[in-house]
């Protein structure tokens, strides 16, 4: 328990990092769901422990946060850092099971969410909250109806699924192309994607979220100007190409923020960040 609310973890798959962590506040029905995402660069030593203020915050203003683990990448590098080796047997992510277990926790919270949440969540209100890595993650979830079907993450319209009305993206990495040219987190897209924009576009294209602009989906951009992990650029960037798709993409640029105050509950950075998710789930 954190106060008087209830945490309550479950898995949506077999591996260890398949689960979500569930923040309930103690009292009300039909409550809004913020789906927490954290970030690191998607690599194997950062973990779920960097949602669980984020959503302890949200639970304490009436909404229910699912905090999701997924399938990380876990670099080794070697020979000065010229290489690296992916131990995926262990870390078990990558292209494209990343992607594929943020899907498939969302979709969860139709069964196995609403099972430990007794029933009391309202899953026509579903946004979602990420930082950094998990910005990417979180915005590319509102864009997973223009997925081609049968592709990792995807719609199937035969299958249960749970909508994601809206995205607050936390200093995200949003064009992956970009991303890798620039090697933010030393090379951590290409790690992530297993090989460079040039070498497997496709990939590439279904996993960027400024790939998918176009298709209505709403995402907030909130980023600080001195943040010098992910320029703000790359928030920049996509609202840019959203708007002029005509999608309600929203930026919000923060003076003298850098990367982490977004997540750091009690800064005015995290405040902005979370009244744009209640506003989403309003």
């Amino acid at each position: 328990m954190i106060g008087t609310q209830a945490v309550r973890d479950y898995p949506y798959g077999s591996h260890p990092s398949q689960f979500v962590r569930l923040h309930l506040p103690p009292e009300g029905d039909r409550l809004p769901v913020a789906v927490v995402i954290h970030g690191g660069f998607w690599r194997q030593r950062y973990g779920i422990e960097l949602a669980d203020p984020l959503c302890a915050d949200l639970a304490a203003h009436g909404v229910a946060a699912a905090a999701v683990e997924y399938r990380r990448v876990d670099r080794t590098l070697r020979d000065g850092g010229r290489s690296a080796t992916n131990t995926a047997s262990e870390a078990g992510g990558g292209w494209p099971m990343t992607l594929a277990d943020v899907a498939r926790a969302v979709d969860s919270l139709e069964a196995s969410g609403q099972v430990v949440a007794r029933g009391r969540l309202d899953l026509d209100r579903v946004a979602a909250v990420g930082h950094s890595a998990g910005g990417h993650l979180a915005a590319w979830l509102t864009h997973r109806g223009s997925l081609r079907v049968g592709a990792a993450g995807s719609v199937d319209p035969a299958d249960t699924s749970v909508s994601v009305r809206g995205a607050v993206a936390q200093a995200g990495v949003l064009d992956l192309a970009a991303a890798a040219r620039d090697r933010l987190g030393a090379g951590a897209v290409i790690d992530l994607m297993e090989g460079s924009p040039g070498s497997v576009a496709q990939r590439y294209h279904h996993a960027s979220p400024i790939a998918h602009v176009g298709d209505g989906a709403r995402v907030i951009c909130v980023h600080g100007d001195a943040d010098d992990t992910v320029p703000v650029d790359q928030s920049q960037r996509y609202v840019a190409a959203a708007m002029a798709a005509g999608d309600p993409a929203e930026l919000v640029v923060l003076p003298g923020v850098g990367h982490f105050e977004v997540i750091e509950v009690g800064h005015p950075a995290w405040a902005v960040c979370r009244d744009r998710l209640l506003g989403l789930l309003a």
